[in-house]
């Protein structure tokens, strides 16, 4: 059954509490389709790509985790911003985007799913004073040697990471931040954790790593960040009864 793109929405916003977060973009709905939702498309980046695909497949809403409006971005619509915008304008789609909210929730969020795929136990935010905290630090169920837990990060993700530290020391508390949080693993590093791993690296993030003694692993920004939107989506579907499909446009960053 349809259900009314507002209420969605509002739905949405709440339950990912996005007011409360201070972002770099806006989070909510940031282009307006069509006022009844059926059938919702996810994907990580609303790149030209990904809205063309949901077009394709007769979407009313796009879902995604990076949207539009970033802070210090250029503001007139032209180039690619135009072509974008107008893909979403000429098909009457509207595009829900949820930036550093999606990253957090503590269920559906893209740290929260991608440490449960891992089978990391007693997830906790590791900066624990932080109303924003989006990073998370838990356990193992026993002891793991690193090259063991790169080799299923990489079945995960399907794609290589990137290991600094040896591979044959055993890893069990292990702090987390999916995307480009490189540099967090200096409270990685003052909560314990034997492992920090997160989706990029800079090039101080290896001397840190070495100088500090923890293990540390870059899976990639995309390939760490397609687990909460995929999430969010099935849940919205399950609870409205709407139609849902995932479109992953691979990005190798």
């Amino acid at each position: 059954m349809p259900v009314d793109l507002q209420q969605l929405v509002t739905y949405t916003d709440n339950l990912l509490q996005a007011g409360r977060f201070a972002d770099y973009c806006p989070n909510g709905l940031q282009v307006q389709g069509r006022p009844q939702v059926v059938r919702v498309v996810s994907g990580v980046t609303a790149c030209q790509p990904l809205l063309d695909a949901a077009a394709e497949l007769g979407a009313d809403l796009v879902l995604v985790h990076h949207g539009f409006f970033w802070r210090g971005e250029a503001q007139p619509v032209v180039g690619m911003k135009r072509r974008r915008l107008g893909a979403l304008l000429q098909h009457d789609m509207s595009l829900l985007a949820y930036h550093l909210p999606l990253d957090a929730h503590p269920e559906l969020g893209n740290n929260a799913r991608l440490g449960a795929l891992l089978g990391i136990r007693d997830q906790q935010p590791l900066d624990q004073d932080s109303r924003e905290a989006v990073g998370n630090i838990g356990s193992l169920p026993a002891p793991l040697e690193a090259a063991a837990l790169v080799a299923q990060l990489e079945a995960l993700t399907g794609r290589a990471a990137l290991h600094i530290g040896d591979p044959a020391l055993s890893v069990q508390r292990i702090a987390w931040c999916t995307g480009a949080a490189q540099s967090w693993i200096g409270a990685a590093v003052a909560a314990g954790a034997d492992l920090f791993l997160t989706g990029e690296a800079s090039e101080q993030t290896v001397h840190i790593a070495r100088e500090e003694g923890i293990q540390f692993i870059a899976a990639g920004h995309h390939a760490t960040e397609r687990y909460g939107v995929q999430a969010l989506g099935e849940h919205l579907a399950a609870r409205f009864g709407l139609e849902h499909r995932f479109v992953d446009i691979d990005n190798p960053v």
